[in-house]
């Protein structure tokens, strides 16, 4: 398993920071990237988040799914590459 996760159904108001935060409460968190448009560098709704191993990985999928985050029901997945 992957140690990088995706993260879905993000508010507006999530940051690398925020992110971080919450999910350095299910384990060590190695790095967070909050995707952006471009142009407005406004947050697209989601975000990639590396775990220090895959069962921390695994465990953040398992607590963090579904839970409410800032008004909105989180997405968490196994990240899937992108092949480059």
């Amino acid at each position: 398993m992957s140690r990088k996760v995706y993260v879905g159904n993000l508010p507006g108001s999530a940051t690398e920071t925020t992110l971080s935060c919450k999910f350095s409460e299910h384990g060590k968190v190695s790095r967070v990237n909050v995707i952006t448009d471009h142009g407005t560098g406004r947050s697209l709704g989601y975000a990639f988040v590396e775990m220090a191993t895959a069962a921390e990985a695994k465990r953040v999928i398992e607590e963090l799914d579904g839970e409410r985050y800032d008004g909105r029901d989180l997405t968490v997945r196994t990240a899937i590459p992108n092949g480059r």
